[in-house]
């Protein structure tokens, strides 16, 4: 039976079928028709990239702004931070809401439960709500860990908060500390070793040469944006400083968890830290002692910024003077006005929030189409800046007045991202899909500007709409509806 197949010939298919030849293979004639196979164009076209592009996209440069400045106001126990660019504000913070945020605070926690299921523990750290630890945020985790192996009930566990709690979930805890300084990130029992990719080639190599020479052992180092430029003594200085605060920070007595370890310092500070750098003109504070404890600190990490620093003393207040206030209460809006008379509205869900472009009372000169296309421009800048102003995080739904044109849709883009470029958190842009909309990601870590400067609607629940009761007495004394329910 088998004899048969021994007998057949093989034969290989292709597509140019230029010369035949027969040869011996295992002890049989076998006839090849030579020529170039085509490839398996199908599997080649299924096949997904292993590292997509847009992840590892490169940071765009940032675009250079004429006059930065920043304002800090103190009045009764509560710190304001306004960040503008020109006379337009971009940035808000201000201690009475990030009071409430735990970001980057240290705890000794306590382990309430472990789920296997989930792969996550659920960590009671003094707060109302128990914190969240992920198995792969468990320090000395590996890939195949079971989070089961790692933790047990009633253990204590060195925790840091990386995001707070929103809605009905509780905050999002890591067990692997990181410890942020003026120009790098030091984390403790760590190899990483990382460089801003914002920085240009030239200089993230000139820092790596740097950071192999000072970072202690047994730490990560993370070099922050911020670092450019910096000598290797500055650097040297912020390492020791942070190596120190670690030292408090793992000298914790245990027995006596949940307990703070470690807080984020006065908000003054930690937007100084995160923020300020060369490219900012001025820095203006409005209370002494306030003034004083800025200036020490900036003596101490940057001292060559030292002189943008000054006391702001006038009889107008100095929010009152750069109508900061008023410009807070359109950030609350739903409606943003555009400069050219078009507008945007912003809703948000619990999911993600969509913004919709309209042209509004833009009516241009030249045609629909470059109407369409300025409209969307000064869109995109103000959607970037409304995206940190209101510290919008989570996806992001962008529905842009739609373009024929490829050339100006990619244009559009390109704006939009080189305004998405002053924005520190990260944030993701996809291309624009075939309905026109531009779908986006921005790292969502705490609650919004309208959360921080709202509540719930009692009557309403947040929905925005008040039900009107259908099934009221005057529906009944109408005869429009039975009194009582009639069971048959």
């Amino acid at each position: 039976m088998f004899g048969i197949f021994k007998k057949s010939k093989i034969v290989r298919k292709s597509d140019n079928l230029n010369n035949t030849t027969t040869k011996w293979f295992n002890g049989q004639k076998v006839k090849i028709k030579s020529g170039t196979s085509a490839p398996n164009t199908r599997r080649n076209q299924t096949r997904r990239p292993k590292n997509p592009t847009w992840f590892r996209e490169t940071p765009l440069p940032v675009p250079s702004v004429e006059k930065k400045q920043m304002l800090i106001s103190s009045s009764n126990g509560v710190s304001k931070v306004a960040i503008l660019e020109g006379p337009t504000l971009v940035q808000y913070y201000s201690s009475e809401n990030t009071g409430k945020s735990k970001v980057g605070n240290i705890y000794l926690g306590k382990v309430k439960n472990v789920l296997p299921g989930m792969e996550a523990a659920f960590v009671s750290f003094g707060e109302e709500k128990n914190g969240v630890l992920y198995v792969a945020d468990i320090e000395g985790s590996t890939k195949n860990s079971k989070i089961e192996n790692l933790l047990k009930a009633d253990q204590e566990v060195l925790v840091q908060v990386v995001k707070d709690a929103m809605g009905e979930k509780g905050a999002r805890l890591t067990g692997q500390i990181s410890l942020p300084g003026r120009y790098l990130v030091l984390i403790p029992n760590s190899k990483t070793k990382g460089i801003s990719r914002r920085l240009a080639e030239n200089e993230r190599e000139r820092l790596d040469k740097i950071i192999r020479k000072i970072k202690p052992n047994n730490f990560g180092v993370i070099v922050r944006t911020a670092a450019e430029g910096v000598s290797e003594e500055s650097l040297k200085v912020d390492i020791e400083k942070l190596v120190e605060e670690w030292k408090t920070v793992s000298n914790y007595q245990s027995g006596d968890a949940p307990k703070l370890i470690h807080k984020e310092p006065d908000v003054s500070i930690k937007v100084i830290r995160e923020h300020l750098n060369s490219t900012f003109k001025k820095v203006l504070i409005d209370k002494k002692s306030q003034h004083d404890q800025v200036k020490e600190y900036v003596k101490l990490t940057s001292p060559e910024i030292l002189d943008i620093v000054d006391h702001y003393d006038d009889q107008l207040g100095l929010f009152e003077r750069y109508h900061i206030e008023d410009q807070i209460k359109k950030a609350l809006d739903r409606k943003v006005w555009l400069p050219s008379g078009g507008h945007l509205i912003i809703d948000r869900t619990e999911a993600l929030t969509v913004i919709d472009v309209n042209t509004g009372k833009f009516v241009g000169k030249n045609s629909l189409e470059e109407t369409v296309y300025e409209n969307n421009l000064e869109a995109a800048e103000e959607i970037a800046r409304q995206l940190r102003l209101r510290d919008i995080g989570g996806i992001i739904v962008i529905d842009f007045i739609d373009m024929e044109s490829q050339k100006k849709q990619q244009n559009l883009l390109n704006k939009f991202k080189q305004e998405l470029a002053k924005d520190k958190t990260r944030t993701q842009v996809f291309d624009i899909s075939r309905l026109g909309l531009v779908e986006m990601t921005r790292k969502n870590v705490a609650a919004g500007l309208i959360e921080s400067f709202s509540d719930e609607c009692e009557k309403c629940n947040g929905r925005g709409l008040i039900i009107n009761d259908i099934f009221s007495n005057k529906t009944i004394d109408e005869g429009l509806l039975e009194s009582e329910a009639v069971v048959e």
